[in-house]
Order: C-alpha cells, then sequence, then structure tokens
C-alpha cells in the first residue's frame, strides 16, 4: 500500500487547480439549484425536501471526490490503493438515484451517477473509454425520457438544462484530465531542475577529481624522490620537499579558482534566476536593472540576491517581489521588497551573515518592515573588487 505524502504543488499550479475544481462544482451547483426551482414548481414538498437532500449527499460526494483527486499521486496503480473511493463513489450514486427518482428525471439521475465515476483518477486508457460509455448512457437516458418517459413534461420546455446536466460528466472528466497534465508538466519541470542541479554536481566532482588527482600525483612523486635521496644528497632532498609545497599551493590554487568559477554567476544572471525562481513561486516580479549591472561586485552582491530569495519563498507568503540593483552616487544598491505577511519575514540569521560579509567590503545593509511590506537594501561601494 502506498504511504508516500501528497506532492507538492507550486502556488501558480495550485491556482489551477482551484480553478479546475471550483467551475467543475459551480457548473454542477448551477444545474442542481436550477432544477431545485423547477421540482419546487412541480412537485409537493415532501417530494421537494427529499430532492434537496439527494442534491446535497450528490454535491457533497464530489467535493469529497475531488479533495481525494487532488491529494492523489500521479503514478497509475497508486491512485486507489488503500484508499476509501468506493464509498464516496457509491453515497454520489445513491444521492443521485434519489435526485432523479425524486426530480422525475432519468437523465438527471444518469448524468449525476456518471459524474461520481469521472471524478476517479482513472488510469489513462480506461478513463476515455469509461467517457465515452458513460457519454453514450448519458444520451439514451436522455431520449428514453424525452421520447417515453416524460414526453410532455417539464423537461420539454427545459432543453437547455438538460444539455447543462449531461454535458457536466465529460466535462468534469476533461477538466480533470487537462489538471493531470498540469501536474505532470510540473513535475517534470522540478525534476529538470534537479537533474540541472545534479549535472552541475557531477561536472564540479570530475573537475575536482581531474584537478587534485593530477597536482596529488605529482606531491607523492616529489615526496618519494626526496626520501630516496635524503641520505645521499640532503640538498636535493630539500629542494624536492619545498617543490612538493609549492605543488601544494598550486592545488590549493587551482581549487579555489575551480570553486570560484561555478560560483562566479554574473550578477544580471543571478537576478534573472532570482526572479524566474520567485513567478515558479507563484509571486508577481518586478525586475530592474542598471545597464552596466555586470560590472557590479558578483562575490559580495551574489549570495545577497541568493539569500534575500530563499527568505522571500521561505518567509514571505505573499503575492509580490521587486528587485532592482542600480547605481547611487558612487555604491551599487540592491533592493528587494515583498509584501511578507508573515512575523518571520525579516529571516533570521542568513542576513546577518550577509550583513558581516557586506560590512567588510565597506558596505551597509537595511532593514526595513512596515505593516506587510518588508525590504532589504544593499550598498557596496563601486570599487569593490569582483
Amino acid at each position: 500500500m502506498s504511504t508516500s505524502p501528497p506532492a507538492t504543488h507550486a502556488r501558480d499550479v495550485r491556482a489551477t487547480w482551484w480553478y479546475t475544481a471550483v467551475s467543475i462544482m459551480a457548473l454542477q451547483v448551477f444545474g442542481l439549484s436550477v432544477w431545485t426551482l423547477v421540482v419546487a414548481s412541480n412537485e409537493p414538498v415532501p417530494t421537494t425536501v427529499l430532492f434537496l437532500i439527494g442534491a446535497s449527499g450528490s454535491t457533497a460526494a464530489a467535493v469529497l471526490l475531488l479533495v481525494r483527486y487532488w491529494r492523489e499521486p500521479l503514478d497509475d496503480g497508486e491512485a486507489t490503493a488503500g484508499r476509501p473511493v468506493w464509498p464516496l463513489v457509491l453515497a454520489g450514486i445513491a444521492s443521485a438515484i434519489l435526485v432523479g427518482a425524486t426530480g422525475g428525471s432519468l437523465l438527471l439521475g444518469t448524468a449525476l451517477a456518471a459524474q461520481s465515476l469521472c471524478l476517479i483518477r482513472w488510469r489513462a486508457r480506461i478513463r476515455i473509454r469509461l467517457v465515452l460509455l458513460l457519454v453514450a448512457m448519458i444520451i439514451a437516458a436522455w431520449v428514453i425520457e424525452a421520447t417515453r418517459l416524460n414526453p410532455a413534461g417539464h423537461m420539454s420546455q427545459l432543453a437547455a438544462l438538460g444539455l447543462l446536466v449531461a454535458m457536466l460528466p465529460p466535462v468534469s472528466a476533461t477538466s480533470l484530465w487537462w489538471w493531470d497534465i498540469v501536474r505532470e508538466l510540473d513535475r517534470a519541470r522540478r525534476a529538470e531542475g534537479r537533474l540541472a542541479a545534479a549535472q552541475e554536481r557531477l561536472r564540479l566532482a570530475n573537475d575536482l577529481h581531474d584537478l587534485q588527482g593530477h597536482h596529488l600525483q605529482v606531491i607523492a612523486l616529489q615526496l618519494e624522490l626526496a626520501e630516496k635521496m635524503l641520505a645521499r644528497d640532503p640538498a636535493a632532498a630539500a629542494q624536492q620537499v619545498r617543490l612538493a609545497r609549492t605543488s601544494v599551493d598550486e592545488a590549493r590554487r587551482g581549487t579555489r579558482e575551480l570553486a570560484t568559477r561555478f560560483r562566479g554567476v554574473p550578477l544580471p544572471d543571478e537576478l534573472a534566476n532570482a526572479a524566474d525562481l520567485l513567478r515558479a513561486a507563484g509571486l508577481r516580479v518586478d525586475l530592474v536593472m542598471a545597464p552596466d549591472a555586470a560590472d557590479a561586485p558578483a562575490d559580495v552582491l551574489g549570495p545577497v540576491v541568493r539569500e534575500c530569495t530563499t527568505n522571500v519563498l521561505k518567509h514571505g507568503g505573499g503575492g509580490w517581489a521587486a528587485l532592482s540593483l542600480l547605481r547611487d552616487r558612487g555604491a551599487w544598491v540592491f533592493t528587494l521588497e515583498n509584501d511578507a505577511r508573515s512575523t518571520g519575514g525579516s529571516g533570521g540569521s542568513g542576513l546577518a551573515g550577509i550583513a558581516e560579509r557586506v560590512e567588510s567590503e565597506r558596505g551597509a545593509v537595511e532593514t526595513k518592515h512596515d505593516g506587510d511590506r518588508f525590504r532589504v537594501t544593499v550598498s557596496v561601494p563601486e570599487d569593490v573588487v569582483s
């Protein structure tokens, strides 16, 4: 039995889900509301009450099925394992039968029963076949009702309402199918990001292995020569030891240069990446950069950009952010502002560490929390060497 927690979704993906779920439920509630008025005007009060009970049960079952659909994993074979889906489906079908019987409509009962079946995550091949079968059943129920069961009743004057009810199951199924595609794309996007990070780490590991392997081999040979020459030529042995120490310095310098090359992302790229990351989290982002922003000290401001972006993602909880990097009176000024809706928006030891580093370069860090607006301003002199 699968016990994996529900997949997390980015804010923009969650917005797509809410649009999908609300659209489905609005269509169902609207159809049932209009039908309630029809039943109330044509049937006695007890029948209307029973109809309302059935409509409420059908709506509640649909809501619970949608909640379950949201929480399910995407992988085939895990969707219904160990999860109580069929009691909800049976409750929805029973409510549909009650609605159809009290409302005097075979079409309405069939469509609502089909709706309960369409709110299950079926395997891809099963889903399309099931939807086609249910559509055929709905059409058959509509024809039977219009020609035999109720040819002169209120349904003959409500063809548009009948079409609305008949379209509810296929519309729900296709909407949820589209939601699955959106989730799959979101999962692929996150997997691509993890893969890119893993490839970057692998490339760094390979380069580090080649660099250190070469220097360590040279150092080993130099020390081996020094050991062999120590007894008969101490001066030459000492020279080999000095060469080994030089090789150690070269290895250290090469490692530092390698780390700098992997760490040294130009500031315009750093800011663009931060803006993309915030947008991927569902925020509206404004980004302003000076034309010569690439000249700003990336070693100092790059960690500031990353730390501030992390703080917005961890503590902000808002809907927008604004980033800027501009020259102002002989200094580079980086500003990040967002609507921090939680008390953690001022963000902790990370910014304290950044402040220490910036101040060591004769810069300054200023934070300001005004209501739900939080701003970080970092200024660094132009003459700081990147």
